[in-house]
């Protein structure tokens, strides 16, 4: 069953990220605390970490790096609750010195 408001993220237990999983969850969490049904820590296994939207992958670290909060949370927003502000997120970037 696709439920398009559940967010899972699988990380590699074997690279020990879950406390990077756990606080991008949290992140989430605190960010969609109506809009999410559920979301899941999913352990895995060789240097995985994907974020998924119920069957959409909306990043996988093998292709895009480690996400910044702020990305993971409009690709999650932009399916979840379009439309929603993010605040400071949604802004554009600070010059550089």
């Amino acid at each position: 069953m696709n439920d398009s408001r559940r967010v899972e993220i699988e990380y590699c237990t074997q690279c020990r990220w879950l406390p990077r999983a756990a606080w991008l969850a949290q992140e989430l969490l605190t960010t969609f605390e109506t809009e999410l049904t559920e979301l899941a820590l999913r352990p895995g296994k060789g240097g995985v970490f994907v974020v998924r939207v119920g069957d959409e992958v909306v990043w996988d670290r093998r292709d895009q790096g480690f996400p910044e909060p702020t990305a993971v949370k409009r690709a999650v927003r932009d399916r979840v609750a379009p439309g929603k502000p993010l605040g400071h997120s949604d802004g554009p970037a600070a010059p550089s010195p």
